[in-house]
């Protein structure tokens, strides 16, 4: 029995290495600058992504594999971007609803 703890001990500390090492895989470091169309217009503008801090254009956003989502802080627009497909969309509260607007972003290269 005394001799399987150093060995236990040894494959939990190489299991919490994979673990670490497959999270650190799996982040995206840096930045990425997206450009999205309102198909609707046509009107494009840019974004910015800074994977290490976390936000979208300088504000707040949840980062994960499949969507990124912020807040605007100048036009109180809920924005969430699915990471696979590059669709945007935007909800925008007001006193008569709000409404929806639905967008299309694509990676700079």
């Amino acid at each position: 029995m005394v001799l399987n703890r150093p060995f236990t001990a040894g494959i939990a500390a190489l299991a919490a290495g994979l673990a670490v090492a497959a999270v650190a895989a799996a982040a995206q470091p840096g930045s990425a600058a997206l450009t999205c169309t309102n198909p609707a217009s046509g009107a494009s503008w840019l974004i910015n992504i800074d994977y290490d801090k976390g936000t979208v254009d300088s504000n707040p956003a949840r980062i994960s594999d499949t969507k990124i989502s912020w807040r605007d802080a100048k036009d109180l627009g809920n924005y969430t971007l699915d990471r696979k497909s590059g669709d945007l969309t935007v909800i925008v509260a007001s006193s008569t609803g709000g409404y929806f607007v639905y967008d299309h972003c694509r990676l700079e290269n």
